[in-house]
């Protein structure tokens, strides 16, 4: 038997953003009943404090989508520090530290605001804008001519897609067959498709797991698009902050805040927002 608890992360409300729950197993549990119980909740992802004791300064953390464990992902990190604030260490720090497969992830909590600092970016292959429109039902129009499509990761890789508009991004419906394709023969990574100003952003996510799904809200996604925009001189600024909002097109809308800076090719990338208990309970 062991504690869970399920959040709501990016939420402005109950049952907005994205989903997690989050277990603190009071025995040795083993890799095959984490990636089973993942399975058995279906959420994006579900993670396992496994300790109440910190270790080289954290809390050791395993994340889990139904399909694989990853390395990185946002909304389970902000979830799970939230957790660890509030029921492992009673309210009494301002920040918790998470032993990732990625590293060590830095969450400062302020109630229910989070804010994560992520990994620097990683920027990778540039792909064909016809490769991905073609992946997105969208006509090779839709997409920007001033940008590449590219693969980005702080952490947990993705393709950054720059739109036209907000026309554009409500076309987006993900053709199976050619993203395994892409899959098999490029990479094994999310899709990010981006729209908007510099104050404000429309973002949709679309997931390389089993199914391809859409994610409500994708802090590691986010704050790859937040070292893109600051690497291409999207806004034409070196410092940025913005709201994105996520996850609307499936009725979980989410808002996360990003604030980056690039000094000396130096990357400072930070993703926030709430998280909102929804239940507890127990596990047997």
């Amino acid at each position: 038997m062991m504690k869970f608890y399920i959040v709501d992360c990016f939420a402005e409300q109950k049952y907005q953003g994205n989903q997690l729950a989050v277990f603190i197993p009071d025995y040795e549990i083993s890799t095959e009943e984490m990636q089973q119980i993942a399975n058995e909740i279906g959420f994006s992802e579900a993670t396992f404090i496994l300790s109440d004791q910190q270790e080289n300064g954290g809390y050791d953390v395993r994340i889990f989508t139904p399909a694989v464990e990853v390395p990185f992902a946002g909304h389970p990190t902000l979830g799970t520090a939230y957790v660890i604030h509030q029921v492992m260490e009673q309210g009494a720090s301002e920040r918790v530290i998470l032993n990732l497969r990625a590293g060590a992830i830095s969450v400062e909590v302020d109630g229910e605001n989070l804010v994560m600092t992520q990994n620097e970016p990683e920027f990778g292959e540039k792909f064909d804008k016809k490769i991905l429109a073609e992946v997105l039902s969208i006509d090779e129009k839709d997409i920007q001519d001033d940008y590449p499509v590219q693969w980005v990761s702080t952490g947990l890789g993705a393709v950054i897609v720059p739109l036209k508009s907000v026309e554009a991004m409500k076309k987006c419906r993900v053709n199976h067959m050619l993203f395994e394709n892409f899959i098999e023969n490029y990479c094994r990574c999310n899709v990010l498709v981006f729209w908007g100003d510099h104050q404000h952003l429309r973002v949709r996510v679309f997931m390389d797991d089993p199914g391809f799904l859409e994610d409500p809200a994708t802090g590691s996604a986010n704050g790859n698009l937040a070292g893109y925009l600051l690497k291409h001189h999207y806004f034409k600024k070196s410092k940025l902050q913005y709201s994105v909002s996520q996850g609307s097109e499936m009725g979980r809308p989410s808002v996360l805040n990003i604030q980056a800076e690039l000094v000396d090719e130096r990357f400072t990338i930070l993703v926030g927002g709430k998280v909102i208990k929804v239940a507890e309970g127990y596990w047997y």
